[in-house]
């Protein structure tokens, strides 16, 4: 299903769709910046419902196994319709306290169940002797994760001058909030026009001549793309794999049972939502939406097969929160049909 993008709004009446029931043929709905409420703006979304003998409270169901998302992020929405609801919250134990934070300022409650564990790899010592004794035209850092493991190894070698490619402002800002005063240290010099690898090996300078040189400390998991693209162009990367992401060993199986029935889940990570999905018992009936981080997570949720995906068009901490709204105001939407 393609998101399409344009400047003129339309506003979907669900009411109206709800009694065409006795029409047989599916209507494809296509909503464009179309404000939910007066307080929503601008949604990229694409709906697929069917109006064949439909009732108002089936169409949530229908329209949660049939369509997928993608959405700007939105102002801030009336808090006071999402208080019935809860968000589960993924990430690694003890690293989910600001967006519960910044949930609980809308009035959300959230409930933590941490789905993966971070374990560093010997390449991260590997990472503090090669910035301690060597330099690069650029060091490339694909997520907040990635950034943090990196921080660790750049102290232990020295705080030495870097240069440094992110993929998107998410990764960005934990260099700006980690090490506020160490701009001169640390220069972020380079952010992809689109929040992937892909583009990031497209669109990277050259430093000066034609065979810049790039360190790249990655987690295991992540893809080729990035080593493989930059070097059809003539970069020389070095690829350190510096950590792994695996899901965690236990889940307690009573907050398991809460958070399949919570309206949104948030995952910042494709094996987080690996994670979630090795974990429900029929994924095809799973009636809740997903909030991702950014477009890597949500193609990986979307390749398992998931529906009804939210993700910011820029990978962000606050463009994540805005999905998060977004997919509860659409809840909410849906239920009031």
């Amino acid at each position: 299903m393609k998101v399409q993008k344009r400047e003129n709004s339309r506003k979907l009446n669900l009411q109206q769709l709800a009694s065409n029931q006795s029409k047989s043929t599916t209507q494809h709905v296509t909503l464009f910046n179309s404000p939910l409420t007066p307080n929503t703006t601008q949604h990229n979304t694409m709906l697929s419902l069917s109006t064949t003998t439909l009732s108002p409270s089936q169409l949530l169901h229908h329209h949660r196994r049939s369509c997928s998302f993608k959405l700007r992020a939105s102002s801030p929405l009336n808090s006071n319709s999402f208080s019935d609801h809860r968000v589960v919250v993924t990430r690694e134990r003890g690293k989910n306290d600001k967006l519960i934070t910044a949930l609980a300022k809308h009035g959300i409650n959230s409930l933590e169940l941490p789905l993966i564990q971070h374990t560093q790899l010997p390449d991260l010592d590997k990472l503090v002797s090669l910035l301690s004794a060597a330099s690069f035209d650029w060091i490339i850092i694909t997520s907040p994760e990635a950034a943090l493991v990196f921080l660790q190894a750049w102290k232990a070698a020295g705080t030495p001058s870097v240069k440094v490619a992110v993929v998107g402002s998410g990764t960005a800002s934990v260099f700006h909030e980690a090490m506020p005063s160490s701009k001169q240290l640390i220069d972020v010099a380079f952010t992809p026009s689109k929040a992937t690898g892909k583009v990031l090996a497209l669109e990277l300078p050259h430093y000066q001549n034609d065979k810049s040189t790039v360190l790249y400390p990655a987690s295991a998991k992540a893809s080729h793309d990035i080593e493989e693209g930059l070097s059809k162009r003539g970069f020389y990367v070095t690829r350190l794999n510096t950590y792994t992401t695996e899901p965690v060993q236990h889940v307690d199986q009573m907050l398991l049972k809460q958070a399949q029935s919570a309206s949104v889940v948030a995952v910042a990570s494709p094996s987080a939502i690996r994670a979630w999905f090795d974990l429900l018992p029929e994924p095809d009936n799973w009636n809740g939406s997903i909030a991702c981080i950014g477009e890597t997570t949500a193609s990986a949720a979307r390749k398992l097969g998931l529906r009804n995906i939210y993700y910011p068009s820029s990978p962000s901490f606050q463009g994540w929160v805005d999905s998060i709204l977004d997919a509860l105001q659409v809840h909410n939407q849906f239920l009031k049909a």
